[in-house]
């Protein structure tokens, strides 16, 4: 007596074949800057960068030290920004900010 007269028979499943669709490569390069985050004055040029299609990792350490009240508001501009235009937007513990456009998505 085997194994397979103890076990009641299973229904045999056919193995399908699945075509995975090739993965097409992007048309253009996609761009992670590294950048700091000095004050007002670069939010614009940073919300331009973000509409280019640039994902930005910025240091923002040295103006939290320095000027907590132009970070604040940098910040909040830079925010009010992506949410107009669907950008993500995530700070880090360590005194970084990560910015990216609409077709990447931060996963907290």
């Amino acid at each position: 007596m085997g194994l397979k007269d103890l076990l009641p028979s299973l229904p045999v499943r056919k193995e399908e074949l699945i075509e995975l669709p090739e993965e097409v490569e992007p048309s253009e390069k996609i761009w992670i800057r590294v950048d700091k985050l000095n004050g007002m004055g670069d939010v614009d040029r940073l919300i331009k960068l973000i509409k280019e299609g640039n994902i930005l990792f910025l240091k923002t350490k040295e103006l939290q030290k320095k000027d907590l009240g132009e970070f604040q508001s940098s910040v909040q501009k830079l925010k009010k920004h992506c949410s107009n235009y669907g950008f993500d937007i995530a700070g880090t513990e360590e005194g970084y900010i990560v910015c990216v456009p609409k077709f990447a998505q931060i996963e907290r």
